[in-house]
């Protein structure tokens, strides 16, 4: 087990006020990364990295000497997936493309982090182009395992301790899952509410920026700077009505093996002799049809986006990311079509569903189970693909950990559309209960 805790919400502070030197930090994080990244791999790898964090370390010291006026997030290391752009560092989406194709403007919202004074750990590890061909990254609960993926790299980063704040992307089930199988926060906001510019996309229509950190005040601060028209929400559970949680029964919980079925009723439990109203809601009655929409949707789009790539570089493919382009030219202009519309009208229908039932949100178990031993998959995103195919804001909080492994699980908060604020408030206490 390689983990260790780093709060996002005690160490800004901390760097803020010089409670906790930076120069000090940036060198306990360099001998924690000489020490255990090469067991788990969770960065792409830089020439030098550790003389460049204690240089621009310095520069920051420089810039920004009084403690009253430095920035939120003051030396703050960062992971960001390989898939974003970052000025200064190349873009490869964990492939064997030339890096030049991917060249371009950084990314809005990795600039308002290092607006925020934020300093770029490195680029974190992904599946190839975010499908499904696993990168080495290791699980820091235990090696043998998946970290999950795509974003593997940002969430086993965050678990080492290497970085408090990592940056994701999800189509699929991509920041959900791998930060529920390495026990940590992940949140993926609605739909645009963080702005994928600078990011080479699987499907433009799906794809969701990320973040990954280890508590959720941490998470409310970092969503509060590149979240969208973010309003500050404070929620004391003393005070304020208790959320309403939705259950969604149907087929869609069948999906779950015995085990985890046992383990998600006794996380429901707590939530209730903690004085939570839980109601079961049937849903997703259709949920074949919508994770087949929803596949058609980020294949069709993701043949268009490697069209160009494709016809010039296929050779320096992986037969798995071939074979799902592929897959993705076969699927018809009337089936795009079809499959956005399918999206919103699931949207509505979720929100219309939970107004109708007086809920405020729904919890689910955050993937089928623990983290599957080997390197070979990345996990199955069943349990994550509605709410993202329908834009929904979910947050993964860690949930005990699997009676026989003994690896983390995860329990996933879904709240209406563009609810972002409400659900990260009620997160806090929720956390607290599951843990």
């Amino acid at each position: 087990m390689f983990i260790s805790s780093d709060l996002l919400s005690e160490i800004a502070p901390a760097l803020r006020n010089n409670q906790l030197n930076l120069l000090e930090y940036i060198d306990r994080i360099c001998k924690r990364l000489d020490e255990y990244e090469c067991k788990i791999q969770s960065l792409v790898p830089e020439a030098n990295r550790n003389a460049r964090l204690k240089e621009e370390a310095k520069i920051l010291l420089r810039k920004f000497p009084d403690t009253n006026h430095r920035p939120l997030l003051f030396g703050v290391l960062i992971g960001v997936k390989d898939v974003i752009k970052v000025e200064g560092f190349p873009t490869q989406a964990g492939s064997q493309l030339p890096p030049e194709l991917f060249a371009g403007k950084e990314a809005s919202c990795v600039t308002k982090f290092r607006t925020n004074g934020a300093i770029i750990l490195g680029k974190t590890v992904t599946t190839e182009f975010t499908l499904g061909k696993p990168g080495p990254t290791r699980n820091p609960y235990n090696l043998d395992h998946t970290p999950g993926g795509s974003s593997s790299g940002s969430a086993a980063a965050v678990a080492a301790g290497f970085c408090p704040l990592a940056m994701g992307t999800q189509t699929g089930g991509s920041v959900i899952r791998p930060a529920a199988f390495c026990g940590i926060i992940g949140f993926k906001p609605t739909y645009g509410r963080i702005n994928t510019d600078g990011v080479i996309h699987y499907s433009k229509s799906i794809d969701h920026m990320g973040l990954f950190t280890q508590d959720v005040p941490g998470m409310i601060l970092a969503a509060s700077i590149v979240c969208d028209r973010w309003k500050k929400i404070e929620f004391d559970f003393r005070t304020n009505s208790i959320p309403v949680v939705g259950i969604p029964e149907g087929p869609y919980l069948e999906f779950l093996p015995a085990e985890t079925q046992v383990a998600f009723k006794k996380q429901v439990a707590k939530l209730e002799v903690a004085g939570y109203r839980v109601k079961k809601i049937p849903i997703f009655k259709n949920i074949e049809e919508i994770l087949n929409n929803r596949k058609k949707l980020a294949m069709g789009e993701l043949a268009e986006i490697h069209k160009k790539w494709f016809i010039k570089y296929k050779n320096l493919y992986s037969d798995y990311t071939i074979q799902r382009i592929m897959i993705g030219k076969q699927v018809s202009t009337e089936d795009l079509i079809m499959a956005r519309s399918e999206l919103l009208l699931l949207r509505k229908k979720i929100d219309k569903l939970m107004m109708e039932n007086n809920i405020d949100i729904w919890i689910a178990p955050s993937a089928l189970g623990p983290a599957p031993k080997g390197l070979t998959s990345t996990g199955d995103s069943k349990m994550n693909q509605p709410w993202t195919y329908s834009g929904h804001p979910v947050i993964t909080l860690p949930a005990g950990f699997s009676d026989k492994e003994q690896l983390p699980l995860g329990v996933q908060v879904i709240a209406r559309y563009m609810n972002d604020e409400k659900l990260l408030s009620w997160a806090v206490a929720i956390a607290d209960i599951l843990q």
